[in-house]
């Protein structure tokens, strides 16, 4: 029997390809690798063989909207941790998602290149790590942490890990930084275009940056064969970010049918961070969440749900996120049972899965369970479709979790 080479029999797959799953399927896995998918049965003589009746095969879960640096509620003290401690953190933070099966993550303000290294070298038993660098803010926005009363100079936010971004104005200084973050290793820009909960000085209708800056951002991005998130709730703010070329709207709480249809039109798509506000409401108080902060909560947490329901009226492509900070990084599963009182079943799986591959650039790789992707899958004890709540409680439901071909979770022989 080979180490790297397992044959899934009896298997039924679900990955949001078809409206349904897939039944008695048979998966071999070679190496890092779904070397085939068959109706009929394989074989192989050296491989583990598990039988996987009663059992649904999936990918492996993609989160489209984390902050793995986040290690408490209050970010601007998070941001004055000694980077060490942050690390560390971050790696408990990382292996919690994996083993909730998550093997995918896009982190949307902090998480560095470093980061992504140690994912890669086995430092970190953690997701894949999609990032953007620091998200970059106008004084006095999302990611400025000062409050009124200090005017003392933030450029060491570009260089510390617990920051989710760093301050820069003007169109000069805004392709300066976007072209800095994307020399060290971002992935996608990231920038702050609404008002946000967790800080100080910016009401959620403030509108982030001026037009001329946000257009620099697209095009430096552009360049770069890459695009621009936005952080963004106001229907007035998302139209503006949209029109100006963001192609990734996160969160999205408060937008109305016609800028759902200019999303769709423009082919944007929305990632949507309901559980979040959720926790915040119950959590964050007591968790170090400044009072200013909480006060802005329920700005946008009842619309959330409402506005799955308009996006997916519009046609608008929805990726899963969760935006979760410190402690309550642990509910980032509950977002599939939100999202299931609103949406079909089928179509919240697609948000972590098809759709969310195609937010992180790995269509075919990540995201489904075909040959030639990835061998990240999870094994679930009965059928999503049928009770969401089964992707929940820690990985509870989830007797294996395979990342790149290696079970990181093996309960199948028990």
């Amino acid at each position: 029997m080979s180490a790297d080479l397992v044959l899934f029999r009896n298997a039924a797959i679900l990955d949001g390809t078809h409206d349904h799953a897939l039944e008695g399927h048979d998966v071999l896995v070679e190496g890092g690798t779904i070397r085939e998918v068959s109706d009929r049965p394989l074989t192989a003589s050296s491989a583990r063989v598990i039988d996987l009746a009663g059992r649904t095969l999936m990918p492996g879960l993609i989160d489209c909207h984390v902050h793995v640096i986040a290690t408490i509620p209050d970010l601007g003290a998070n941001a004055d941790l000694p980077d060490s401690l942050v690390a560390l953190r971050t790696a408990r933070i990382m292996h919690g998602m994996l083993m909730r099966g998550f093997t995918t993550v896009r982190d949307l303000g902090g998480a560095d290149h470093g980061l992504v290294m140690a994912v890669k070298e086995g430092l970190i038993a953690g997701p894949r790590l999609v990032i953007c660098g620091k998200a970059l803010s106008q004084t006095g926005g999302h990611t400025d942490y000062r409050g009124r009363y200090h005017a003392r100079d933030v450029s060491h936010y570009g260089t510390k890990l617990g920051a989710m971004g760093r301050v820069c104005d003007g169109v000069d200084a805004v392709r300066r930084v976007a072209r800095e973050e994307i020399k060290a290793g971002a992935d996608f820009i990231k920038i702050m275009a609404n008002g946000g909960v967790s800080s100080p000085t910016d009401p959620i209708a403030f509108l982030g940056y001026s037009v001329e800056e946000m257009r620099a951002i697209v095009e430096e991005a552009s360049n770069a064969q890459t695009y621009v998130a936005a952080h963004l709730y106001t229907d007035q703010a998302i139209r503006r970010a949209v029109e100006c070329g963001v192609i990734s709207v996160e969160h999205g709480n408060l937008v109305r049918p016609e800028t759902a249809r200019l999303i769709r039109d423009k082919g944007a798509y929305v990632v949507p961070t309901n559980v979040t506000f959720d926790a915040l409401a119950r959590e964050g108080a007591s968790l170090g969440l400044p009072p200013a902060s909480v006060a802005k909560i329920e700005d946008v947490r009842e619309a959330g749900l409402s506005a799955l329901e308009t996006l997916h009226a519009a046609g608008v492509m929805m990726a899963y996120g969760t935006d979760l900070l410190g402690e309550m990084h642990r509910h980032q599963s509950e977002e599939f049972v939100i999202r299931g009182r609103c949406l079909p079943a089928i179509e919240v799986i697609r948000s972590a899965t098809i759709n969310a591959a195609k937010v992180v650039r790995l269509e075919g790789k990540a995201g489904l369970v075909a040959p030639g992707a990835f061998a990240d899958l999870i094994v679930v004890d009965g059928d999503p479709l049928a009770d969401l709540s089964l992707l929940t409680g820690q990985g509870r439901h989830m007797p294996a979790i395979m990342i790149d071909g290696r079970f990181v979770k093996d309960d199948l022989a028990a």
